[in-house]
């Protein structure tokens, strides 16, 4: 054999030891990756940079999705796929949380239904929750707006009572309604009796503080223990603290302790940690016990929840919970509810709980909330001053055509309710203002939205006579039987220049009408959020804590979130 030939079977072996490993593998039925080219004996210029990206498509839920559709004339609903709503709306993230389905007061025709009842509210959650959606870049769910929450936010220099045997007295104006040339606003504000710091009672106070999985977030149980770090600097010697935590079970983190032993409660704070279920309703039942176990007669017994409302062990049925907060409360023990966290936050359990509990409902996504509502406010948070407070208004058919009550949905009441002391109404704490705003239409106005009857019969009353006859119902702490006051709302009360209206109620009008804007109420006419902003800027007035200067600000936000493009209907609907 020569030379030349064992050359070739040499070359020929090499060829096939390669081939045959390429060809099992082959075989594989994982795919190999083609070999990188060696980029040094590539002389090419580097490929141009790729298009940008086109806009992600609007992902159609499944029929178990839950969507929040935010543009609509009704009341905003969770929806699947197949039964979204046509309305266009404004881009929203994606959110499982839950509001209380309450659609906007409708007009109502004073010939037909001239008097008009309702609970007052403090509670602010509502305004955290749209703050907090503002911040992230998007208009809020229009159910999360709950106008009176909104405008009950901010305190307001209504007239003090000078004793607290009158816990308040009723401040009244009637001006033109910023949105409608045609209708006028009746303004009714009342500011709460405040009890000076040294004579505060003593406070028999249960933190009963939500440790299971889904407070595991940054804005949730890190935040909510910063937020108690406040309220404990706060407390004193003749205060008494406890803790219960709940996660799988509910156990005490600490017996009652004394206010004045800031490090003890402090220590058992801080050792708090996310985990488990959520074990809510076994909690609730144990921090009843310990309150009333160490009940303070004279004093405030309180238990203060916070959690995100995600109840999944234990009572969680919300109808027996409430039932169960409210016979704790004829024990004389309340309850206050604190929501922490964006996501899964369950709004209508609190609110359910906080209105059995005779207590309030804040949402705290920020330390200067937090600082708000146990600092700058905690006689209004701790402190009650007045029980089942309700407010009702007779209005003139002679000179009132039509009204609406702007809020408040949840806590109407029947005509009848107003003088039975047996129902339920809301509290209100030291130094509290309360306000609530009627839109009503004059008489003769070509804004009356609905037609003449026919066989109606001329309206009673005297055209020159009183606008409306103002109620208020309330119960001094610990009595059964309500006391009134009264006051005829009459000319002497309107004014008829914007302008001229105090301040605060021009303010006040400034948030309604911008929270009618965020609810995309069917009854706001020639309103805009820089018309707000004008209104809001020239009454802030005296801004101490900032609070009206961070709402102007979250007009600009809301002014961004609503020109973003609507939601794409799904196809095949017009």
């Amino acid at each position: 054999m020569t030379h030349s030939q064992q050359n070739r079977i040499r070359i020929a072996s090499l060829l096939l030891g390669v081939a045959l490993p390429l060809a099992l593998a082959a075989c594989n039925t994982n795919p190999v990756a083609p070999p990188k080219p060696d980029i040094r004996e590539s002389e090419a210029p580097p490929p141009p940079p790729p298009p940008p990206p086109a806009p992600m498509p609007m992902n159609r839920p499944s029929t178990e999705s839950v969507v929040v559709t935010a543009g609509r004339t009704g009341s905003v609903r969770a929806l699947g796929a197949d039964q979204m709503a046509p309305t266009t709306g404004y881009w929203q993230p994606s959110n499982t949380s839950h509001f209380p389905d309450s659609k906007p007061n409708a007009v109502v025709v004073t010939a037909t239904q001239p008097v008009s009842t309702f609970s007052i509210d403090v509670d602010t959650a509502s305004y955290g929750v749209v703050r907090d959606a503002l911040n992230g870049g998007a208009l809020p769910p229009a159910d999360a707006v709950r106008i009176e929450e909104m405008v009950n936010y901010f305190d307001y220099s209504y007239p003090l009572p000078e004793r607290k045997e009158a816990p308040f007295r009723a401040s009244v104006r009637v001006y033109p309604t910023p949105w409608n040339r045609d209708t006028q606003v009746l303004h009714i504000g009342i500011k709460g009796f405040d009890i000076p710091k040294k004579e505060r009672p003593p406070a028999n106070l249960v933190f009963l503080i939500d440790t299971s999985g889904s407070m595991d977030e940054p804005n949730k149980l890190p935040l909510l223990i910063r937020s108690f770090h406040l309220l404990v600097d706060q407390l004193g010697p003749k205060d008494h603290v406890s803790i219960v935590a709940y996660a799988g079970s509910a156990g005490v983190v600490l017996q009652p302790t004394s206010g004045a032993d800031h490090a003890k409660i402090l220590a058992a704070l801080d050792q708090l940690q996310a985990g488990g279920s959520t074990a809510g309703g076994e909690g609730i039942r144990m921090a009843y016990q310990l309150a009333e176990a160490n009940f303070q007669k004279g004093g405030v017994n309180r238990v203060i929840l916070a959690t995100d409302g995600d109840f999944n062990v234990g009572i969680t049925d919300p109808k027996a919970l409430e039932d169960f907060v409210v016979r704790e409360r004829g024990q004389g023990v309340y309850l206050t509810c604190l929501g922490f966290g964006n996501d899964n936050y369950q709004d209508a359990t609190m609110q359910k709980l906080a209105q059995a509990g005779n207590g309030n409902a804040a949402f705290i996504d920020t330390l200067n909330e937090a600082h708000k509502v146990f600092v700058d406010q905690i006689s209004g948070t701790l402190f009650t001053i007045a029980n089942d407070v309700k407010i009702q208004i007779e209005f003139n058919p002679a000179r009132v055509a039509e009204y609406r009550l702007i809020g408040y949905e949840t806590r109407m009441l029947n005509e009848t309710d107003f003088k039975n002391d047996k129902v339920d109404a809301g509290d209100i704490g030291s130094g509290t203002t309360v306000t609530a705003l009627y839109e009503i239409t004059p008489v003769g106005s070509k804004a009356t939205m609905a037609d003449p009857h026919r066989y109606a019969t001329p309206p009673k009353g005297d055209p020159n006579g009183e606008l409306a006859f103002l109620k208020i119902r309330y119960k001094l702490p610990g009595e059964t039987v309500s006391k009134l006051i009264e006051h005829p709302i009459t000319n002497a009360d309107v004014t008829t220049d914007f302008n001229t209206v105090s301040p605060d109620m021009r303010f006040a009008a400034a948030v309604v009408g911008a929270a009618q804007l965020m609810r995309h109420d069917p009854y706001i006419k020639d309103f805009s959020y820089d018309r707000a902003k004008t209104i809001a800027v020239s009454a802030r007035g005296d801004d101490p804590f900032g609070y009206r200067s961070e709402f102007i600000r979250m007009l600009d936000l809301a002014k961004t979130a609503a020109s973003q493009q609507a939601l794409n209907r799904p196809s095949g609907q017009e």
